[in-house]
């Protein structure tokens, strides 16, 4: 028998039919089947039940007999309706075993539930609903998982698009086959491209020529992975002759059945297997087992027979047979088969809610893609493009636009020869370019097209054209339509706007940024406090009212900017102090002359609108390429009014509408706003923000492989750098614009970041003197004060902090302290230069002391005389 599943069926069928006609005590039990006894199966299934009902039979063990009436549907539903009524009314059989196709099944179902008779069937619908067909049992396993199985292999191989053919039945069904296999598909991006439906083998007279005729259609059709889901025996046969002639089973084709036609591999001759080398099939996995069954019941009606059969457990060829719901409780375990040679290789198992896997037990090797070695329809293991690849007798027809905007971007021009175009630019070069990356020879030819993009993007959807070239947007709308590479450009929308030189009565505080300013102002008060506390004390010149010290100080300190000071400086720490800022200022007055001198030599220029909104609310024109997808944008989605949007057909009018002041603003994508900026950098800038889209590329019919090969080259060209070098190529700005970005990159305002380590330089170093100066200072008052004090308590318990505050507040004063008291006279040390040694003179004491000497005078007068007496 060359069918394990239908024996173990008729065995189970009959065995169950049997225990009834022993609770029943009758001597004969009639049963019925209903097959198609003129086909191959048929003829196997009515020897099988035949030696099954002999079997049986001749089993001493049994105390009655097996009677079985046999009826020829020819897999015509009226006939098998007809020939049900006939056994139920006339047999009187307790049960109706067969029916091949679900048409039959359903109608024979109608009459046995109505005569309470059980129908088992070999056919099983997509969807059962045992409310309307209760005694409707359904020993075939649904299509669901097998429909799942075989798109999980489509995703695995990277096909998104496929071509279905089935045989059409009498009443015009596929099974529902269809519907599940495409829902199975739309799971994993792929879709049904075309289904070639074939008439029923019984209803043509010459099926040679009818299934070439049909055959021939696909050739129209760019998807080669072809999926069988239904067929009779000698339709198959024609079917994969005729394909095998006229070139569909071959180079980049892929060819799938389900388990209705791989289950006739043993029924081909050698000439057929022949013409299906390479396929692959979904095989029903059968393990190995034997019939066991346990049967109770005491009840002896049509629904006990119902109940016992639906209750029943078995373990048969195809693994577990237990019902639920009027059909098997479980889904198979399925097989993918490759045929090769005179026989099949067994591939991958698929476990229902699993997926593949490689042996059946252990489900930790579980793989979400098929991961078999397939021998294909032309001997190779490489998995086919599934694809019609151009040849020389069809090329790939490119449409490439021919009314463009921007020429650098794509060109069209009549070629020497009439009728002959010359294509030019940067995507026709970087096309070349992605061709010498592919592994294969791509034929092409290519097709002007005078019209829009979205024209041009809807020739390649109705397959006008195979692909298209050029600087074509990627658009969420699109990628609908067709199949985009990875964009080889960015792309968004810019708005361009001439412009004016800017100027502005406070130029000269642009070399410097405001934050700039401030702490530049901030280190410059810092330093010319520092200055007059270290210098007010010993410095005449920073002595005096309150008034005329800032002045003084400051006037100190801002023209050391200039190196214009000509106050004297006594104090070391001071000199230190100026030292370091005089330092600073030379690099901050040069930073700045430079910065100004940069900026008053280039001209800075500003653009005339800076903002949407005014443009629609003061009504004035705009202008845009009429031939792509912007004016539309414009319209829809920035409200723009659409007679206030001008079509510019070329980058070289776009001047001419500026300055005739037809438009105020021009509205680019952003790769043509470049190209235009590089060659009008002095007139035209642009402004607003970015509206961002997919980028530019190229776009292929829906599904196709040769978009991902051409996304891979695109990637790859652009890591070797050849598409920044094409870039350079074609869109490098014009001299003068060259020239003008070197130029700008220095009229920028200086920042802080520039200097903050010089203003930390000059802040540690005013600090560190400050705080050197206070040190000594109170340094030299314990020492005054431990003089004056010898032998006194009176400051013993004075705390240092007290001692401290009260030093600082006499260097701030000017004064001086006597035994914790301020004194009023205020002490001005003088420090005079005489033979080398240093006089200090006390203004309160008119005191004059020298190392190792000591001269008393009354008065300032008389010590004056002496000195001058003395020099």
């Amino acid at each position: 028998m060359q069918r394990p599943c239908r024996i173990t069926f008729v065995f189970i069928s009959l065995f169950l039919v049997s225990s009834y006609g022993e609770e029943t005590g009758n001597k004969v039990t009639n049963i019925g089947a209903i097959i198609d006894v003129d086909s191959r199966i048929g003829k196997e299934e009515k020897t099988a039940l035949e030696i099954a009902v002999q079997s049986f039979n001749n089993d001493v063990s049994n105390n009655h007999n097996l009677s079985l009436y046999i009826q020829n549907s020819r897999r015509d539903p009226l006939l098998a309706a007809t020939a049900a009524k006939k056994l139920i009314e006339e047999q009187e059989v307790i049960a109706i075993i067969g029916l091949e196709t679900w048409e039959e099944a359903a109608l024979v179902a109608d009459i046995g539930s109505r005569a309470r008779v059980p129908v088992l069937s070999f056919a099983a619908p997509a969807l059962i609903t045992p409310s309307r067909w209760p005694f409707l049992v359904t020993m075939a396993n649904g299509d669901f998982e097998q429909m799942k199985c075989i798109a999980a292999t489509i995703s695995s191989c990277n096909w998104k698009r496929v071509v279905v053919i089935y045989e059409d039945d009498a009443f015009g069904g596929d099974s529902g086959k269809l519907a599940l296999l495409s829902e199975a598909l739309r799971d994993v991006g792929s879709e049904i491209e075309y289904r070639l439906v074939l008439p029923p083998f019984s209803s043509v007279s010459n099926p040679n020529e009818v299934v070439q005729d049909e055959l021939i259609k696909l050739f129209n059709v760019q998807s080669r992975v072809y999926i069988v889901l239904q067929s009779s025996l000698p339709m198959t046969i024609h079917l994969f002759e005729k394909a095998k002639e006229i070139g569909l089973v071959g180079r980049d084709s892929a060819w799938i059945i389900t388990d209705t036609i791989s289950n006739y591999f043993d029924s081909f001759n050698s000439s057929v297997i022949s013409s299906m080398q390479g396929i692959l099939g979904i095989k029903t996995y059968h393990d190995e087992g034997i019939i066991k069954q346990a049967m109770d019941s005491d009840e002896n009606s049509p629904d006990s027979l119902l109940k016992n059969i639906l209750s029943s457990n078995f373990t048969g060829l195809s693994g577990e047979i237990h019902f639920q719901q009027g059909k098997l409780s479980h889904d198979p375990i399925l097989r993918i088969v490759n045929l090769i040679g005179k026989s099949y290789n067994e591939l991958d198992f698929w476990l229902p809610g699993i997926g593949f896997s490689k042996n059946i037990g252990y489900v930790g090797n579980k793989s979400a893609d098929f991961t078999g070695t397939v021998i294909w329809p032309d001997g190779s293991k490489l998995v086919p493009k599934g694809w019609a690849m151009p040849t020389n007798k069809k090329p790939m027809i490119i449409g490439v636009p021919a009314r463009t905007a921007f020429e650098k971007f794509v060109k069209v021009d009549d070629g020497k020869h009439p009728g002959q175009k010359k294509y030019d630019g940067f995507c026709i070069e970087l096309f070349y370019e992605v061709l010498t990356v592919l592994d294969y020879d791509l034929i092409y030819q290519f097709d002007p097209h005078n019209g829009t993009y979205d024209e041009l993007v809807h020739k390649v959807y109705n397959k006008t054209y195979d692909a298209a070239v050029g600087d074509i947007t990627i658009l969420a709308n699109r990628t609908t339509l067709v199949e985009f590479t990875q964009p080889y450009a960015a792309s968004g929308l810019s708005m361009i706007v001439p412009v004016k030189p800017e100027s502005s009565a406070w130029m000269f505080l642009k070399p410097f940024t405001t934050k700039m300013w401030f702490v530049t102002g901030s280190i410059l008060i810092y330093t010319m406090f520092i200055v007059w506390f270290l210098e007010h004390q010993s410095n005449p010149d920073f002595r005096g009212p309150w008034n005329n010290q800032i002045g003084t100080v400051f006037w100190f300190t801002f023209s050391s900017i200039f190196f214009a000071h000509r106050e004297k400086i006594y104090s070391n720490l001071t000199r230190v102090v100026v030292v370091v800022w005089l330092f600073v200022a030379l690099i901050l007055t040069s930073s700045y002359t430079a910065s100004l001198t940069s900026m008053l030599t280039v001209q800075r220029l500003e653009p005339t609108v800076t903002d949407i909104e005014w443009l629609k609310r003061s009504n004035v024109k705009i202008g845009c390429d009429g031939d792509s997808f912007v004016r539309t944008y414009l319209e829809d989605v920035l409200k723009f009014k659409s007679y206030n949007i001008e079509n510019v057909s070329s980058e070289y009018n776009y001047e001419g509408e500026f300055k005739s002041n037809h438009i105020a603003a021009a509205f680019l994508e952003v790769p043509y706003g470049k190209v235009f900026l590089n060659h009008y950098c002095k007139k035209f800038t642009t402004t607003a923000p970015t509206y961002t889209f997919g980028g530019l590329g190229f776009i292929f019919q829906k599904g196709s492989p040769i978009a991902r090969d051409f996304s891979r080259a695109i990637l790859k060209l652009s890591e070797d750098g050849t598409l920044i070098s094409l870039e350079q190529k074609w869109f490098a700005p014009s001299p003068e614009c060259s020239a003008d970005v070197t130029e700008e990159s220095k009229t920028n305002s200086l920042s802080i970041h520039s200097f903050w380590g010089l203003f930390l330089i000059s802040v540690a170093t005013s600090t560190v003197c400050l705080l050197l100066f206070l040190a000594y200072s109170l340094k030299r008052y314990w020492h005054h004060e431990e003089e004056n004090n010898a032998g006194t308590l009176s400051l013993v318990d004075e705390s240092v902090w007290n001692k401290a505050m009260r030093v600082a507040k006499c260097i701030y004063k000017g004064k001086v302290c006597v035994r914790g008291e301020v004194s009023a006279a205020p002490r001005v040390p003088v420090i005079y230069k005489w033979s080398s040694q240093t006089w200090d003179y006390d203004r309160s004491s008119s005191h004059i002391s020298m190392e190792n000497h000591e001269v008393k005078s009354q008065t300032e007068s008389e010590i004056g005389i002496q000195l001058q007496a003395h020099n």
